[in-house]
């Protein structure tokens, strides 16, 4: 598995976003600290996955960072992205692992111990916990479990914990302080007036 960064950018491809410039400028700064995961709306088609996939893979491979593609493995694996993230409602993470083979990068969605340990046993190399805090960036989630859920979930497996949902520079102290190896970003970086210096400052509270 590529050393995994501990800033993981999700695109935002909603109406009047502009996903390829959002990481560029992220990259910019970020370089191969940043893994970025490739997320497109439901509505979205395959192609259209493909075709961002594509230019976000370009831009990552040329700063030395990683490439993930949520959801639509397939997509991930025709694009030739390093692997994948999947969610509660996606396919298990068995079925995942499978799709991916045995050396591509799979990350998993948990909230609780048991089922982030069900994860790992299952094949999932890193998880995204959360969310920690709310968040306007997806509808329809489960209540926010702070840095004390971030810290049951760490204390409870041993790969990487990046924490999800509403977070910002100000809140990444905490969430490392609860064992968070790094934090996923929508809102953070992608709808800042400058995504390159919202970027520096994420990473500034990483390191």
């Amino acid at each position: 598995m590529p050393s995994l960064g501990r800033l993981h950018l999700i695109t935002d491809t909603r109406p009047g976003c502009d996903p390829l410039g959002v990481v560029r400028a992220a990259l910019t700064e970020a370089r191969a600290e940043l893994v970025v995961q490739v997320r497109v709306e439901d509505s979205a088609t395959d192609r259209e996955a493909y075709e961002l996939t594509r230019q976000v893979l370009a831009l990552c491979t040329s700063y030395g960072a990683t490439c993930l593609v949520n959801d639509r493995l397939h997509v991930a694996l025709a694009a030739g992205a390093a692997g994948g993230h999947v969610g509660a409602d996606d396919l298990p993470v068995t079925a995942a692992r499978h799709v991916l083979g045995p050396t591509g990068v799979l990350g998993a969605t948990a909230r609780e111990p048991r089922s982030a340990v069900d994860a790992v046993v299952a094949g999932a190399n890193y998880l995204g916990v959360g969310p920690c805090h709310t968040t306007s960036t997806k509808t329809g989630l489960p209540d926010p479990i702070g840095p004390d859920g971030v810290r049951a979930v760490t204390d409870a497996v041993d790969v990487p914990v990046i924490a999800i949902g509403g977070v910002t520079a100000g809140r990444v102290p905490a969430l490392r302080a609860a064992g968070a190896y790094g934090v996923a970003v929508v809102g953070a970086i992608s709808t800042a007036a400058d995504p390159a210096r919202a970027t520096a400052e994420l990473l500034r509270a990483l390191a």
